[in-house]
C-alpha cells in the first residue's frame, strides 16, 4: 500500500504540473483583444485548469496521508474534469474547423468572408451576441493603432502578415480599390459596388471598418487561429492527464486489494 500511495502521490504531482499549461493557455487566450471583447470566451479554459490543479492537490494529500476516501473523491472528480476537457477540445475543433479566409493577390495578409466560418461561431458572435458592444470594445483597443506604429509605406504594409482582425477591421476590403495613405487611412473608393463593406469604410479612427462584415469575419478568423493554437497544448495536457489517471486508478485498486488481503489475513473479513 505504501508503494501504491507513493506512486499515486507522484502521479498527482505530475497531474498538477499538467494543469499549468492549461491555465497558461487560458490566460493567453484571455489576453487577446478578440477574447477580451467576447467575455464568454475568456476564462473557461483557465477555470478548468485551476480546477484540475486543485483536484490534483486533493489527490496528492489523500495519497501522501493514505486517505482512501479522499483518493476515491479525487478519482471521481478528475474523471469528470478530464471528460469536460475532452468535450471542450472536440467542440472547439468542430466549430473552428471551417476557415473563411482567402488569399488576396499581391498581399502578404489574407482577408475573410463571414459565411466561411461555422454557423455556431458566426451566430454566437454576430447574432446572439451584441455586436455593438463588441464593436465598441474593438474600437477602444489598440488593435489598429499598432498598425500605424509598425508600417509606413504601402509596400511594407501590403507585404505584411497582419492578423485577420486587423485585416478585417482596420482597412477596407482590397476589392473596393481604395488607395493607401497609411494603414488606417484610405481614399478614393474605385469599386463601390464590389462589396457591401466598400461604402461602410470610414477614415474616422473611431469608425474605420468596425461596422463591416469583414470586421466580424476578421474577429472570427482571430478566434479560430488562437483556439486552434491553444488546442495543440491542451491535447498534449489531456493525453498526459489520461495517462496519469489510468495509472492512478490501477495504483488505487492495488492498494484497495492489498488492504482487503491484509484484513482477511488478520481475520477482520
Amino acid at each position: 500500500m505504501g508503494v501504491s500511495n507513493n506512486i499515486t502521490s507522484v502521479l498527482n504531482f505530475i497531474a498538477l504540473l499538467a494543469s499549468i499549461p492549461i491555465i497558461a493557455s487560458g490566460i493567453w487566450l484571455a489576453s487577446k483583444t478578440d477574447n477580451e471583447c467576447i467575455h464568454s470566451f475568456r476564462w473557461p479554459v483557465s477555470v478548468l485548469g485551476i480546477l484540475i490543479l486543485l483536484v490534483s492537490l486533493v489527490g496528492f494529500v489523500g495519497a501522501y496521508w493514505n486517505k482512501q476516501g479522499i483518493l476515491g473523491f479525487y478519482l471521481c472528480c478528475m474523471a469528470i474534469l478530464i471528460g469536460i476537457l475532452l468535450f471542450v477540445l472536440v467542440f472547439a475543433f468542430v466549430v473552428t474547423r471551417p476557415d473563411g479566409s482567402y488569399v488576396v493577390p499581391g498581399r502578404g495578409y489574407k482577408e475573410s468572408r463571414i459565411d466561411g466560418f461555422s454557423s455556431w461561431l458566426r451566430n454566437h458572435v454576430t447574432v446572439y451576441g451584441s455586436w455593438e458592444k463588441i464593436r465598441a470594445c474593438l474600437a477602444g483597443s489598440d488593435v489598429c493603432i499598432k498598425l500605424t506604429q509598425d508600417f509606413i509605406t504601402a509596400d511594407q504594409f501590403f507585404k505584411s502578415h497582419i492578423s485577420p482582425l486587423q485585416s478585417g477591421c482596420c482597412k477596407p476590403p482590397s476589392s473596393c480599390g481604395y488607395n493607401y495613405v497609411n494603414p488606417t487611412l484610405w481614399v478614393n473608393n474605385a469599386n463601390p459596388m464590389a462589396d457591401t463593406d466598400c461604402n461602410m469604410w470610414s477614415n474616422d479612427q473611431s469608425q474605420l471598418c468596425y461596422n463591416c462584415n469583414a470586421c466580424k469575419a476578421g474577429l472570427l478568423g482571430n478566434l479560430r487561429r488562437e483556439w486552434r493554437r491553444a488546442n495543440f497544448i491542451l491535447i498534449l495536457a489531456l493525453l498526459l492527464l489520461i495517462f496519469v489517471y489510468l495509472i492512478a486508478c490501477t495504483a488505487f485498486n492495488n492498494a484497495q486489494t492489498q488492504h482487503l488481503f491484509q484484513c482477511y489475513k488478520r481475520g477482520w473479513v
